[in-house]
């Protein structure tokens, strides 16, 4: 590369709800994690000025288009037989843990858990999570109509103070934020929105990958998520069944709320929280973990929760056949990195996604 600076615009941002980020993802023109965390990446290299151009960012309502501020979320790998995805995970694990060391400026950001899951089926292929603190493989004192289980140390993130912390860093490092919608990647690659043409185009559009133009990747479809947020500072665990047809999950912030989920709807755009759902998801974790309840509560059942509940919500998560879409192509002479595609593990694997961005820009370069 040359000492010039090179001028980057990323477009929207990827996914993430979480690391079984069951529930995330971002929109077309939202920026959420996958897309701040790039640009951060990129930005806090030197030698590059970034400008995200979005319609959404951080501190906006939340929308059934802009999923990342729904997410729970808690970094817990699904790249089961993907040697690629384990490797971004791994190193967003290693960055996010780092980040919640007691006595870092970012620990307020994250919670430490012990985190217990459950499956239903035996997995194809091995759990390849050995590398997160204190793993075990338990195969005894199960969950009802579960095989086996996993524990382990993570982390979950407060997703309301984490997106604009991100926001905030990018920002603080000389980073720019355009809003504005776009209908084509050609409205940046000839300089309409900007006053300069871009050196490179980082597109992250989450599921708006599928209709905007110069991508209309149909590949891409949704996978829609429904939650519950509830006050209960007294959780302090995260426990998952990973079901058959369904997904259960309970996963605790350091600000005392906690996401209780979940769906997995594929080519499901419903717009708004279906209340029989709500219901549903009350039901399977007050069964799952009766210490939601009110501590002192005797025989909990769902309706012990409904006091507690302060929110619910739902989001488009970004799926994609193929898996996450990191790849590298030139248009109008310019290079063109896609990243986006991240279904329901945005945030578990966004740092590592940045990394392989930057990696892609700097061999065009």
């Amino acid at each position: 590369m040359s000492e010039q600076v090179k001028e980057v615009v990323v477009i929207g941002a990827g996914k993430p709800y979480r690391s079984r980020l069951w529930v995330c993802g971002e929109s077309l023109d939202r920026v959420g994690v996958v897309g701040l965390s790039t640009a951060i990446r990129i930005q806090e290299h030197g030698g590059h000025h970034v400008t995200v151009i979005a319609e959404s960012i951080p501190g906006d309502p939340k929308s059934i288009r802009y999923t990342s501020p729904w997410a729970g979320a808690h970094h817990v790998s699904v790249a089961f037989g993907d040697p690629r995805l384990n490797q971004l995970d791994k190193e967003t694990f290693d960055i996010m843990w780092e980040m919640s060391k007691p006595g870092s400026e970012t620990e307020g950001l994250f919670l430490r858990i012990d985190q217990k899951d459950y499956y239903e089926v035996q997995p194809d292929q091995d759990i390849p999570i050995e590398w997160m603190p204190n793993y075990q493989l338990v195969r005894t004192d199960l969950v009802e109509g579960t095989v086996l289980a996993t524990s382990f140390t993570t982390v979950s993130i407060d997703t309301p103070a984490y997106l604009p912390y991100l926001l905030a860093r990018f920002l603080a490092k000389g980073g720019s934020v355009i809003r504005s919608s776009l209908q084509h990647i050609s409205q940046v690659l000839e300089g309409a929105l900007t006053p300069f043409k871009p050196d490179a185009l980082v597109v992250c559009a989450g599921i708006g990958a599928r209709f905007l133009g110069g991508v209309e990747d149909k590949d891409v479809y949704p996978i829609r998520g429904q939650v519950v947020l509830i006050r209960a500072p007294w959780v302090k665990f995260g426990r998952t069944i990973n079901g058959k047809d369904e997904v259960t999950y309970i996963i605790p912030r350091r600000s005392g709320d906690v996401i209780l989920g979940g769906t997995r709807g594929v080519d499901d755009w419903y717009p708004k929280p279906r209340p029989e759902t709500t219901v549903a998801i009350l039901k399977r974790v007050i069964a799952l973990a009766p210490e939601l309840a009110p501590p002192g509560t005797k025989n909990p059942t769902y309706e012990d929760l409904i006091p507690l509940v302060i929110d619910n919500g739902c989001g488009l998560r970004p799926g994609r056949k193929g898996g996450i879409r990191l790849e590298r192509e030139i248009a109008s002479g310019i290079p063109v990195v896609h990243n986006y595609g991240h279904g329901g593990y945005g945030y578990q694997s966004s740092w590592g996604s940045a990394s392989a961005v930057f990696k892609l820009l700097n061999e065009a370069w």
